[in-house]
């Protein structure tokens, strides 16, 4: 069943909409390649990432204040993720027509020119359902669940490589999405790990797979931190290049 909500938009039966709310997806599963309708048009998620890595992030609605502060936000980080080959799309409950409406007050909000990435409709929540991306705690003028602020971080291999899940009321801090990618950039591709609080540039962690001698070739300035089981796994060593 459909229900009309007070915004004029259409969306599934409230019960099966709560029946619906789980996690879709773990890590590493292959990101789901819909064809999505944005304000750039029709576009196929995996083609929109092509060869590179993409933020998939989800608002509860349009015209919100949150909202307007964490994609005013995005905007002005759009060249930090650009450098590391990160694209950028957002979806948000409301249709393209809402979406470019709100998009002037996001720009006046943030003094921008533009809102440079594409904001995906979804007005029946058919996506939100799908991706499991529903707080059951917000909920519309109607009663139906508002979307979570869910953050997928997807890889050039199309396989999901983090999630986040922030509450409607909670906005998102996009400086730890920036340390995110770092690290997983770097670990996707050097045998270390980043420890708590890490930043680019500081110390990471050699993992526990590299033993003995491939640690020390890998890693001539490794140091290990002491501790009193006697075990040797606190193995610290300068980022890679």
């Amino acid at each position: 069943a459909v229900v009309s909500t007070q915004s004029g938009h259409y969306g599934r039966d409230t019960n099966y909409i709560l029946s619906s709310i789980q996690v879709k997806m773990k890590l590493g599963d292959v990101f789901p390649n819909e064809t999505v309708t944005t304000t750039q048009g029709s576009l196929s998620i995996h083609d929109y990432f092509a060869e590179g890595w993409g933020i998939f992030f989800t608002h509860p609605a349009d015209y919100t204040p949150v909202c307007t502060t964490e994609l005013s936000m995005v905007e002005k980080m759009a060249p930090e993720f650009a450098k590391r080959n990160v694209k950028l799309i957002a979806l948000s409950c409301n249709s393209v027509a809402d979406h470019t409406g709100w998009s002037e007050d996001i720009k006046a909000y943030g003094k921008l020119d533009t809102v440079s990435f594409p904001i995906i409709e979804d007005p029946s929540r058919d996506l939100a359902v799908k991706f499991g991306m529903l707080d059951p705690d917000e909920k519309d003028a109607a009663g139906l669940p508002l979307t979570a602020r869910a953050v997928f971080i997807v890889g050039p291999d199309k396989k999901l490589k983090l999630s986040i899940l922030y509450p409607a009321t909670t906005g998102r801090n996009f400086d730890e999405l920036i340390r995110v990618i770092d690290s997983l950039q770097l670990t996707a591709y050097k045998k270390v790990a980043t420890p708590a609080n890490w930043q680019q540039g500081s110390e990471c962690m050699v993992l526990p797979s590299v033993k003995g001698d491939e640690a020390t070739k890998l890693f001539p300035g490794m140091r290990i931190e002491q501790v009193p089981s006697g075990k040797e796994y606190m193995r610290f060593a300068p980022q890679p290049e």
